[in-house]
């Protein structure tokens, strides 16, 4: 049996990996790694989470520049030159390019429940968001227990279009997030976290 101290140290032990190599990954691990996550908790136990594993190089590539094509538009948008653009998307693309594995982690409401009204809609469908989060969660901690590093992306969630039509995703998958997978490059620091005192109260937050 783990020891308590020692599996909370693991969690807390836990980074964000932005420079992964490639390195080899059984798909014996990936899977592993996928039955870890789905053991997640999940609202009316529907388990509204879908996974698309990509190893393919030439569809890594395809969906690194169709995603830095999109993200290209968004920060002309907002003023950026072009030189600053083109640094960051292709920084972008090589940090992809330098995964063993992404994972494009989806979202589907069959499961969940169908309501009329738009508050509860609303409702059902953050909790469903709530619980693909969790299974995230426990893909980054079983990647983690493998030894690989991992980074979670949202940019899915800005260009949905362009990562449905090349990977031919169900038009009811709603793509939430990336998980590049791979070689550790580095040992990492921890980030600097807000002090507890900061970010709780009991019995309500005008207690101290």
């Amino acid at each position: 049996m783990i020891k308590h101290d020692d599996f909370l140290n693991f969690i807390k032990s836990r980074r964000s990996a932005k420079r992964l190599r490639l390195r080899p990954i059984p798909v014996e691990i990936v899977e592993d790694i996928l039955a870890v996550a789905t053991s997640a908790p999940s609202a009316h136990n529907a388990q509204p989470w879908r996974f698309i594993v990509i190893t393919d190089q030439n569809l890594k590539l395809r969906l690194a520049e169709a995603m830095a094509q999109a993200w290209q538009v968004d920060l002309l948008k907002d003023g950026l030159s072009s030189e600053e653009v083109e640094k960051i998307i292709n920084t972008s693309i090589e940090r992809t390019m330098n995964a063993s594995v992404l994972i494009i982690v989806c979202l589907t409401m069959d499961d969940m429940n169908k309501y009329s009204d738009e508050r509860r809609k609303r409702a059902e469908y953050l909790m469903a968001v709530q619980s693909v989060s969790a299974a995230i969660q426990n893909l980054l901690l079983a990647v983690h227990a493998n030894g690989l590093g991992a980074c979670w992306r949202c940019a899915p969630l800005f260009c949905k279009d362009c990562v449905s039509k090349i990977l031919e995703v169900p038009k009811n998958f709603d793509p939430q997030a990336l998980i590049e997978i791979g070689g550790h490059t580095e040992r990492l620091k921890m980030p600097t976290r807000k002090p507890l005192k900061d970010i709780f109260r009991y019995n309500g937050w005008g207690f101290n």
